[in-house]
């Protein structure tokens, strides 16, 4: 199959703030979707946090939430960008991101759909804690208070899906307890939670647990 490369470049403008707009400069190698058994346990996962709200459509309609698993050492799927709108995901929506690079600001997407804003964040957890698996990022506003004073938090000033934040989230991973508890808030970016464990089992178990 013919190989398609593209490459995305963020514009500065006030509409970097907005959920879901990609801050990184993206490589996305556009290939046929991923088999459906690569995606399957994910997909499963994604139905569920999103039947509680936890991945969806915020008011202004921009969606939000993303769920991967580590494909190898520093391979990850993820799903695509501006995919929260959708109830239902294929394997159309997942990409694969096969390389980055925190300090040039940089992803490597290799699939049907550019990568998730949120990946140099969930490349963070994978390369700092080998035993980890599965990201998840969610939106919830009451459990995003309630958890804000009780785990980890990244700090206010930082922004979603930036160099900064990854480098936020590895100073977490060795100055805290995250590598324990496995959950954390995005204190500058409202209602952002991040969850991860062994398994996809374990780091949605991790949000239902504090959902209840």
């Amino acid at each position: 199959m013919k190989r398609i490369f593209y490459v995305y470049t963020p514009k500065k403008n006030k509409d970097m703030n907005h959920e879901g707009v990609i801050k990184f400069n993206c490589t996305w190698i556009k290939e046929k979707p991923l088999q459906s058994e690569l995606i399957s346990d994910l997909n499963s996962w994604r139905d569920i946090l999103y039947s509680l709200g936890l991945i969806g459509l915020n008011k202004d309609g921009i969606g939000f939430g993303n769920i991967s698993k580590r494909f190898n050492q520093n391979q990850f799927i993820i799903t695509g960008s501006a995919t929260g709108k959708y109830e239902k995901l294929t394997n159309e929506h997942y990409t694969k991101v096969t390389r980055y690079d925190f300090d040039k600001n940089t992803v490597t997407a290799v699939g049907p759909i550019i990568a998730s804003s949120e990946s140099l964040s969930h490349a963070a957890i994978y390369e700092a804690d080998l035993d980890t698996n599965s990201v998840i990022h969610i939106h919830h506003h009451k459990l995003w208070h309630r958890l804000l004073k009780n785990v980890p938090a990244t700090d206010s000033k930082i922004e979603y899906g930036t160099p900064e934040m990854a480098g936020e989230l590895l100073r977490l991973l060795r100055e805290t307890d995250l590598k324990e508890k496995k959950i954390l808030v995005m204190a500058g970016h409202e209602d952002g939670i991040i969850s991860f464990g062994r398994n996809l089992e374990e780091a949605g178990k991790i949000i239902l647990d504090n959902f209840k």
